[in-house]
């Protein structure tokens, strides 16, 4: 017996990373996974190895920043499983490190629409399914940038305390309809997210990192990813609107 058996979940950003450790781990705990990312042929390459290894999966191309895509996602999951139980919003994009001085409108608004706007709109399609068989389990991957102040640029940084606040707004007012919501805030872990880093900004760069020789360790996607399958059972059925911070105890200094 799997832990998620019967369960449906969907991931965003489940081509590789922390995304697809998730996809994988929750396929092997029984789940149907839809493995949701703007890269189709990294999508398809979890399928495969979820497939090769025993596990049911599909692969959706979504791009969180477009609401047709986030319709389409959760459509497509029900149409093909029936149901939906366990909603995973992990896709996200740093900013380069670019500071308040520097930021660009472009720049702010990219990565809200991907960190904060994506996440709400999938909750949003989301919940009606969740509060009508009154149960639902949404996890959103904020960050260490969630809880202080500079882990990174002003655009990342502000998105991701403003997905702590989403998290705990609908954990808490959800609560009584069988929904719970929490965040995962991680901190340094080997991802590929570093990809959406582009001339990294010398002078944000510089202050972001001033804390990063207090880090004791550099975590695995698989670190997170048993944070997150923790999250999707009812182990932590008590755990609600809440942020779990996940990072060695880097913050706790």
């Amino acid at each position: 017996m799997g832990k998620l058996d019967d369960k449906v979940a969907i991931i965003t950003g489940a081509g590789s990373g922390m995304g697809r450790a998730m996809a994988i781990l929750f396929a092997k705990e029984g789940a149907k996974v839809v493995v949701a990312d703007i890269n189709k042929e990294r999508a398809d390459n979890v399928v495969a190895e979820i497939d090769a290894d025993g596990g049911t999966a599909m692969s959706i191309l979504s791009n969180v920043a477009v609401e047709a895509d986030i319709q389409n996602l959760v459509d497509s999951t029900v149409k093909n499983y029936g149901t939906l139980d366990i909603l995973v919003n992990n896709a996200g994009i740093m900013d380069s490190f670019i500071p308040a001085g520097a930021v660009t409108d472009e720049l702010w608004d990219k990565v809200f629409a991907i960190n904060v706007t994506g996440p709400m709109r999938a909750i949003r399609k989301a919940l009606p399914i969740f509060t009508t068989k009154k149960s639902g389990v949404i996890i959103n991957i904020a960050s260490a940038g969630g809880l202080l102040g500079s882990r990174a640029g002003a655009a990342y940084t502000s998105s991701k305390h403003a997905v702590v606040g989403l998290t705990k707004n609908v954990g808490f007012q959800y609560a009584t309809l069988g929904v719970r919501c929490n965040a995962i805030a991680p901190g340094a872990v080997e991802t590929n997210i570093g990809e959406t880093i582009f001339s990294p900004h010398e002078f944000g760069m510089e202050r972001a990192m001033a804390g990063i020789n207090l880090n004791p360790r550099v975590g695995s996607s698989e670190d997170i990813a048993h944070i997150a399958l923790f999250l999707a059972t009812d182990d932590s059925n008590f755990i609600n609107g809440t942020v779990i911070t996940a990072d060695a105890g880097w913050t706790a200094y």
